[in-house]
């Protein structure tokens, strides 16, 4: 039997340029016909679609834009005359919200309550979802092109829901995460006013463009300007760069206007956000440390600091921060959370599940709370408490793919192995490259003894990220006890190829005690 088995994701901030180059393999990878979704903003979408343009130089790639909405809902022969008039290899598809809007603004026009017409909902089903299902082999016996859908995360709850079949066929998901705009708002808000926040909201990303530039002109005239005008065109350009996600530009113009207005706090917080956004976490600590300095009793900059600081790895500085913006804010659910996470790199566990708890108290449904909690529930090794913390964030969001992961690896440290394996089934149902949970599928198979199945579960993560050396290694364990030593022996070299900690790791499995006696273990093993 193995036991090393992937320990829980605790990363549940998704890294957008991690998923960048994913989707970017999975189309380099893909020859003819194939079907990607990509969750993402409008912005995220255009952003995504710009690189690919650029990285993606052995292929061709097209965009079909739905600008209204579709009335007869026929998405196939849209997308049949684009490629037909225009063949490419790849082709990025957006703007499916906007026939997902008529229809709900249909229904309740109709009377329909707003639950009848959430994606969940089985009242009905969008002409749309109802094409894609429909013409699903359609897509795969007409297109010789891998079409990539961009959607936001309403439309893919609705793919979810009311287009499984056609869903179902995808060969990869990825999932972009979207800004957190709560605190910015609040700031442009109070600086410009919530009709200058909603009318840049509204605008295209080639409109915010072309503000900017409308912007520079005026900053760039020197006739009849004072310093609080060129503030004011400044903060204005703060905005759409913040808008369009260009956080390097934000924070120059943020430290232009400093220069005019030094001790504005919203400046140095709105500096030191973008920093961090940018990884930047010393510089951005010294603008937090700067805002806290200008208003100590305001909690935004307490919380970005400790953000900062947890990257940084200083987490005892980072869990006063959080302190502090608790004090001055005890509603701040998200500062509760982040003060668990840091407690838990602390390996204060008790304490980050009492912070955890708070953050539940304020917010319910906040997920990543009680995924958060399951996780310091399991490193004090009450599984089933983890387990419970789990179901409540399936319970919110079912298609959170981590969190099966998760449950599956609490259900088989107690023994549950077929329950962990039906748990790592939907975390893969919802996103087949998951290489982690095939890896963790292998192992619960492996510990029923099912070791053909467990190879071939093991064999998929390998596909798909060629350096797990996880699945390397407990795949090495497979052969070992089925008597298949030469396989053993290769696959265990390349894991400790990998990862050195399986030198160590080999000398006490048992599921590698066959090949002991065999003196080319010990060669592998550098002995």
């Amino acid at each position: 039997m193995t036991t090393n088995l992937l320990d829980w994701d605790e990363e549940l901030e998704r890294d957008p340029e991690e998923e960048y180059q994913a989707l970017l393999r999975a189309l380099r990878r893909t020859k003819g016909f194939g079907l990607l979704f990509v969750e993402c903003s409008a912005d995220q979408g255009e952003q995504i679609i710009q690189r690919i343009h650029r990285d993606l130089t052995d292929k061709t790639v097209g965009t079909l834009k739905f600008t209204e909405s579709i009335q007869d809902g026929n998405v196939y022969q849209r997308i049949k005359q684009t490629l037909t008039e225009h063949p490419v290899n790849v082709l990025f598809i957006q703007g499916l919200e906007q026939s997902l809007y008529d229809y709900q603004d249909t229904k309740r026009h109709l009377g329909w309550s707003e639950e009848d017409i959430k994606p969940h909902s089985w009242r009905g089903v969008p002409p749309v979802m109802l094409n894609l299902n429909q013409q699903r082999e359609n897509f795969r016996d007409s297109f010789n092109t891998c079409l990539v859908f961009l959607a936001p995360q309403f439309v893919v709850k609705y793919l979810i829901h009311r287009a499984p079949d056609f869903f179902d066929w995808r060969s990869g998901f990825f999932e972009f995460p979207r800004d957190d705009n709560r605190l910015e708002a609040e700031v442009f808000r109070s600086c410009l006013g919530e009709a200058r926040l909603d009318v840049y909201r509204q605008l295209s990303h080639q409109q915010r463009s072309a503000k900017i530039i409308e912007l520079q002109v005026l900053l760039d005239e020197r006739e009849h300007k004072t310093d609080e005008k060129t503030a004011n065109l400044l903060f204005e350009q703060i905005l759409l760069f913040y808008l369009q996600n260009e956080y390097a530009a934000a924070a120059t113009c943020c430290k232009k206007a400093l220069a005019i207005q030094s001790g504005f706090y919203d400046l140095w917080w709105l500096r030191g956000h973008f920093l961090r956004r940018l990884n930047c976490h010393r510089e951005a600590l010294a603008s937090y440390d700067k805002a806290v300095e200008i208003k100590p009793d305001e909690h935004k900059a307490w919380f970005g600091r400790g953000i900062s600081l947890d990257n940084l790895d200083c987490h005892e500085e980072a869990v006063a921060s959080y302190d502090r913006a608790i004090a001055i804010n005890p509603d701040d659910y998200e500062a509760c959370n982040n003060r668990g996470i840091a407690l838990g790199k602390l390996d204060r566990y008790e304490e980050s599940i009492t912070s955890f708890d708070q953050a539940i108290a304020i917010k319910s449904d906040d997920h990543e709370a009680w995924i958060n909690r399951g996780i310091s529930l399991g490193k004090l090794g009450r599984y089933k408490d983890t387990i419970a913390s789990y179901e409540q964030a399936i319970a919110i969001n079912p298609d959170d793919y981590r969190t099966w992961n998760n449950r599956g690896v609490s259900l088989d440290y107690l023994g549950h192995h077929e329950e962990a394996i039906a748990s790592y089934d939907q975390a893969i149902a919802i996103k087949p490259d998951y290489y982690e949970a095939w890896t963790n599928r292998g192992i619960a198979l492996d510990d029923l003894g099912c070791y053909e199945e467990a190879i071939a579960s093991y064999d998929k993560a390998i596909a798909i990220n060629p350096d797990d050396s996880s699945a390397w290694y407990n795949k090495a364990c497979c052969f070992s006890l089925m008597k298949q030593f030469d396989q053993a022996l290769a696959l265990l070299e390349k894991a400790t190829r990998l990862d050195a900690k399986y030198r160590e790791m080999a000398k006490m499995d048992e599921g590698l005690a066959p090949l002991r006696d065999d003196a080319r273990f010990w060669e592998v093993l550098g002995e």
